[in-house]
């Protein structure tokens, strides 16, 4: 039961993060800030596609950053007021930060 909370949790940060811009979500915008280094955490979904989750653990482990797996793809999508997503790069750092604490309490 505690960890479905956190998890709640963490996708009402989510939602926070989105309305401050402290996110950017969906494949194609979360690489572009990958690729300027502006990503300091990654959130995927769980229901992505085997060989598309490697693929997001290898960019994480390229980019030295941590990578978290939580819930799917259409509840990360409506904790950031948008369409199902499948990736999140939070580029905050204490925004991250709240995030790896929610999910460790």
């Amino acid at each position: 039961m505690a960890e479905n909370k956190n998890i709640q949790g963490v996708l009402t940060l989510l939602g926070f993060a989105q309305k401050g811009k402290m996110l950017v979500a969906g494949d194609a915008n979360v690489d572009a800030y990958l690729k300027k280094d502006k990503v300091v955490l990654l959130i995927m979904a769980s229901d992505l596609a085997e060989n598309r989750k490697n693929e997001w653990r290898l960019r994480a482990a390229n980019a030295g950053i941590e990578l978290i797996e939580i819930s799917d793809k259409l509840q990360l999508g409506i904790a950031v007021g948008m369409s199902p997503r499948t990736i999140i790069g939070v580029i905050d750092q204490q925004m991250a930060q709240a995030i790896v604490k929610k999910l460790q309490a």
